[in-house]
């Protein structure tokens, strides 16, 4: 690990011991990681937010580095999630925070509002829109077979058991073909063939294994083993289950709101073909105090990929709304 990244403290929330990681004083911000991250995936920003006057606050969520993983799928819904970080601002005696997530943890910051409305006081999601599950409907299996392929990789994480096939000799390559910034363009992506189109997991697993990837590199040998150090010990299991929960989850959401009325900062990435920028377009009905930004020429790794630019909209926004 990085040798200015800070060491977790440790917290007991909601039934589980979290790995909490923080730099800086002033109003909090809480940063959720996704798929398949760390806490240590916000390493460049929490310095930044530090220095711009505010309490970075980075979880290695449930199922993830050093946090605690249940063996129950059902502890991965969006319920266990939120409550999870309600129960980190108990611990820190905190009332409020801006809650900022990527990719799976932007999901949980737009679900924060809505599921712990008092504890939030603002949102800032990157790449992942609101409402990015919810419009899949009450049958989100449905929706994803007939907007992509049986071949899916979120389709394919349902299935038992899929995680093993990425032993821990694997999970160099995997890493270092996965963590690549920019691998395709937008245009190329919507001009490629069907696997590549419908995201399917044989295409994903064959791309990040590859011997050459595409796109460049952004993390060095020693941040790659970062990675490769916490997935050899805690395995893909509890990560790979927040997927297996999206049925869950639309009824446990069944019936909420959908209008957010914090402050909310939505940034996208001109080339990410998991969350592509148009997937923002129609918030507004739902956040009406919302902004907007695009990074151009980056892929999905956003805040590795881009750090100077999601550094500077991230804190030149919460110093404008909550200082």
């Amino acid at each position: 690990m990085r040798g200015d990244f800070p060491e977790p403290g440790f917290i007991q929330t909601n039934g589980i011991r979290m790995a909490v990681y923080e730099q800086g004083s002033g109003f909090p911000v809480v940063l959720c990681h996704g798929f398949p991250e760390l806490a240590f995936s916000w390493r460049y920003q929490l310095p930044a937010l530090a220095a711009a006057g505010f309490r970075a606050i980075a979880p290695d969520q449930r199922g993830y580095g050093r946090t605690d993983k249940p063996e129950a799928v059902e502890n991965y819904d969006i319920k266990h999630l939120t409550d999870d970080l309600a129960g980190l601002l108990d611990e820190l005696g905190l009332e409020k925070a801006v809650f900022c997530g990527h990719d799976w943890g932007g999901h949980v910051a737009w679900e924060m509002p809505i599921l712990h409305p008092d504890r939030v006081a603002g949102v800032i999601g990157i790449n992942t829109p609101h409402r990015y599950f919810r419009r899949m409907g009450d049958d989100p299996i449905t929706w994803l077979l007939d907007n992509f392929s049986p071949g899916n990789y979120r389709l394919a994480f349902l299935q038992e058991g899929i995680e093993n096939g990425l032993t821990p000799d694997l999970l160099p390559g995997f890493f270092n073909g996965l963590f690549r910034a920019r691998p395709i363009t937008m245009s190329n992506y919507l001009a490629a063939p069907a696997k590549v189109r419908n995201l399917e997991f044989e295409f994903i697993m064959e791309t990040a294994l590859n011997p050459e990837p595409a796109g460049k590199s952004f993390i060095t040998p020693e941040e790659l083993k970062t990675y490769v150090d916490a997935f050899t010990a805690g395995g893909l299991t509890g990560p790979i289950n927040w997927y297996r929960n999206l049925v869950r989850n639309s009824r446990i959401l069944a019936g909420t709101t959908d209008r957010i009325t914090v402050p909310c900062l939505m940034i996208s990435a001109e080339d990410d073909i998991f969350l592509p920028p148009t997937l923002v377009d129609g918030m507004e009905e739902f956040i009406p105090d919302l902004e907007k930004h695009l990074i151009r020429e980056c892929g999905h790794w956003t805040q590795a990929e881009k750090p100077e630019e999601v550094n500077l909209l991230i804190s030149d926004w919460l110093i404008r709304r909550f200082r």
